[in-house]
């Protein structure tokens, strides 16, 4: 029996470091007007809905033709959104789903390859039971933003820990290592994502404020898929002018924007 899945998109207009950032305009469009397009190219997920706790991102997401779920107005974590979202949208299509990617609201550079890339192991490996992808960070700028979460990796492929900080060192010689970033399409089993659920937030996932490091204070394994793609989240006003200056020329625009 083929397996189902579903891309979750986690949005909400109070960010601390960009209020109001989901329904800030790239060339014309609402941020998270052109995530959920572009997750809709994906050919993978059976369905795709945003889920968020403000009836703006809301109506919006209906007034494109999109599907969206709301949430409560107290998660600390998207992970957390996902998760409420998951079970309303499981009861609204009377069914349950093997596999559940989380697309954050701010990664409008998305592409379906991105998003394959990370739910195919969910999908086709029983061994593997949580997905995020990383990609080179080429910058000493990047690597020192403390907007830009880090990850160091372990021989086998899997996370070993995720920081806000410059990690590897760059005062130990960390520059002559690659140095990588999350790339915030993270791919979870149904019954992983329940258990990260049932977990308490813990100190490291609070200090850095990163998800993964629940998984990893929990001894459980995060295994990393790397990408080429160029990717631009979006945390800040400056991001925004970042990212809309790499989608000017994106051929992805020409299949969403009529």
């Amino acid at each position: 029996m083929k397996k189902r899945s579903v891309a979750i998109i986690p949005a909400r207009m109070g960010s601390s470091r960009f209020p109001g950032k989901p329904m800030a305009e790239i060339l014309g469009m609402p941020m998270i007007g052109h995530v959920y397009l572009r997750t809709k190219l994906c050919e993978t997920v059976d369905d795709v809905y945003v889920a968020t706790c403000d009836k703006v991102i809301f109506d919006y997401v209906q007034s494109i033709g999109g599907k969206a779920v709301m949430t409560k107005d107290t998660h600390e974590r998207c992970t957390e959104r996902t998760y409420e979202a998951l079970l309303k949208i499981e009861i609204e299509n009377n069914c349950k789903y093997d596999a559940i990617v989380m697309i954050q609201g701010d990664e409008p550079m998305v592409v379906p390859s991105m998003i394959e890339a990370s739910v195919a192991p969910i999908l086709t490996n029983e061994k593997i039971s949580l997905v995020n992808l990383y990609s080179e960070i080429k910058t000493k700028e990047e690597h020192e933003d403390p907007n830009c979460v880090k990850v160091v990796l372990s021989k086998g492929s899997n996370a070993i820990y995720f920081s806000r900080e410059a990690i590897p060192s760059w005062k130990k010689g960390g520059k002559n290592f690659p140095m990588y970033k999350q790339v915030c399409v993270i791919s979870f089993t149904r019954d992983y994502l329940i258990k990260y659920s049932e977990l308490a937030p813990t100190m490291l996932e609070e200090v850095e404020s990163v998800d993964m490091n629940r998984v990893l204070e929990n001894d459980d394994p995060i295994f990393m898929v790397k990408i080429v793609n160029e990717s631009q989240a979006v945390d800040t006003p400056n991001d925004l002018k970042k990212a809309s200056a790499f989608m000017q020329n994106d051929p992805l625009l020409k299949a969403y924007i009529k």
